[in-house]
């Protein structure tokens, strides 16, 4: 259930007009929100074409590069009650959806945003 259809219950139970409850307030007491940053790159032992490729290119133009390697980058904005949720909720979108969990390792920071 969402941090708005659990605002909206808890306020019908105490007959309280939902709509003359600032946004405001409403973020404030039930949920805060916060941003992800997520990277998901390859396990080790697992081909990356795309940084090999890259690393050729380079020592071509005569950059000193021994390796690279190639990972996806995601900002996510999402509300939740605590830091604790926060993170549950973004692991669990890692390994459903970003992460493919046979060839890729991910990890993620999250900050509050005020």
């Amino acid at each position: 259930m969402f941090c708005q259809d659990k605002f909206n219950i808890f306020f019908k139970i105490r007959h309280i007009n939902v709509a003359k409850i600032d946004k405001y307030l409403y973020n404030r007491i039930v949920c805060m929100r916060y941003r992800a940053k997520v990277e998901v790159g390859l396990k080790p032992g697992h081909s990356d074409p795309e940084g090999e490729m890259t690393k050729q290119s380079l020592v071509e133009l005569k950059y000193p590069v021994n390796s690279v390697g190639v990972s996806k980058a995601y900002e996510i904005a999402l509300e939740a009650k605590s830091l604790a949720e926060a993170k549950r909720l973004v692991d669990e979108i890692c390994r459903r959806l970003l992460a493919n969990p046979v060839k890729d390792n991910y990890r993620f920071e999250i900050e509050e945003v005020k």
